[in-house]
């Protein structure tokens, strides 16, 4: 018998918290402490778990799996122990979720875990289990608390930043050293070089092995760019996705409009981007996850 792996998967390893709504039982930890906590999920254990901000990403994702293929694991890492984690696993049982790997860590960070499983990403609401995932070159994003319902369509529907997202930060470098103008000359200049990778650029290319396997009228999953960026520095990102020979269904160069508008008309399931103006405007419309990245993160 063949011995299980995830190699031809797309996996993505997901915090209890990003999955469900846990406000009172974190409330409880923060304001009582770690045994007050483990009495309360034990005592509630039977009481059912609210979706999270990060639950319709997960139920279209494994919605994509079919009888005679698996194309996708998602993973709970969880700084609960096993114990209080029994709650989380009912919940993910009555919610009808094909989840059935996990971590529990009780109170060490999930971190680690990420490279273990093989994720192609990594959702938390702790930030700094998030920057050591990015840290070790696996994609990883802060879910930002959310009362947005969810998507209208059927489709998955995941929306990215370029810069220091996709693509490296190497552009935004310049922009901030220098300014709008030198950012647009120096991308001109550039513009037959392709961008170095960013962090979700595996991601991304995981998302297209899956679309590559649909016709193209018939795939669950959508993507779009979602970027700042305007003519002349365009060239440049469309190339360099050319060169990775990735698709990318829908591409927004905005050139600096605010961003959640364009989010909540293409139906974003999820955004992700770096900068903190972007995520509060997206954060109105769709569900966000904060990449804590490149060079406007370092400050």
């Amino acid at each position: 018998m063949a011995r299980p792996t995830l190699a031809d998967k797309l996996v993505v390893a997901i915090s209890s918290r990003a999955l469900f709504d846990l406000t009172d039982s974190h409330r409880v930890y923060t304001e009582a402490g770690v045994d007050a906590y483990h009495r309360y999920q034990i005592e509630h254990e039977e009481e059912i778990l609210a979706p999270g901000p990060a639950f319709v990403l997960v139920k279209k994702l494994l919605r994509i799996n079919r009888p005679d293929k698996q194309y996708v694991e998602v993973i709970l890492l969880s700084r609960n122990s096993a114990d209080t984690g029994m709650r989380i696993m009912n919940s993910i049982k009555h919610h009808e979720l094909d989840m059935t790997r996990a971590a529990f860590t009780k109170g060490e960070p999930t971190s680690r875990y990420v490279p273990a499983f093989g994720a192609h990403l990594f959702l938390s609401a702790d930030t700094e289990d998030v920057k050591r995932v990015l840290n070790d070159g696996y994609a990883a994003a802060t879910i930002v608390p959310s009362t947005v319902g969810k998507s209208e369509s059927d489709d998955l529907r995941i929306a990215f930043d370029g810069d220091a997202v996709l693509f490296s930060d190497e552009a935004e470098r310049v922009y901030q050293k220098s300014g709008l103008a030198a950012f647009s000359q120096s991308e001109s200049d550039a513009a037959l070089r392709p961008l170095s990778g960013g962090p979700f650029k595996e991601f991304l290319a995981g998302l297209h092995r899956i679309q590559s396997d649909f016709a193209a009228d018939e795939s669950p999953i959508r993507t779009a760019l979602v970027t700042a960026r305007s003519a002349p520095a365009h060239e440049r990102v469309i190339r360099t996705l050319r060169a990775w020979n990735i698709r990318i269904d829908e591409a927004l160069f905005l050139g600096g409009l605010d961003k959640g508008e364009f989010l909540r008309a293409f139906g974003a399931d999820i955004f992700f981007d770096d900068q903190h103006t972007h995520i509060e405007s997206a954060a109105k419309h769709v569900a966000t996850g904060h990449v804590p990245h490149g060079i406007l993160n370092e400050r």
